[in-house]
């Protein structure tokens, strides 16, 4: 590997790392939320969220953010992450 790819490589993880240290408290606060309301364990809400990410085709943080609009911002969840939510937590219940 050149050393200008390695340099790249080292940028491109540098600003993968500060996304995810930006967007983990609103993760953190959405999992509370969930922990909350559907009286789930921090494992659970972590793999709620990830599932709802992943069944709606959302970044995790964009599922994060819209939960905790439903407290801060007193905007419903919307119908998408609704479903994928119902189904991930039926899912959980059944194991």
């Amino acid at each position: 590997m050149a050393a200008g790819e390695s340099v790249e490589l080292w940028r491109r993880e540098a600003q993968q790392l500060r996304r995810a240290m930006e967007s983990r408290p609103t993760i953190d606060i959405a999992r509370g939320i969930l922990m909350t309301a559907c009286s789930c364990s921090p494992d659970d809400t972590w793999e709620l969220l990830v599932a709802v990410s992943q069944n709606s085709n959302t970044k995790l943080h964009e599922v994060a953010e819209a939960v905790v609009a439903t407290t801060t911002r007193q905007e419903p969840l919307p119908r998408q992450f609704q479903e994928h939510l119902v189904t991930a937590l039926a899912a959980g219940r059944r194991e």
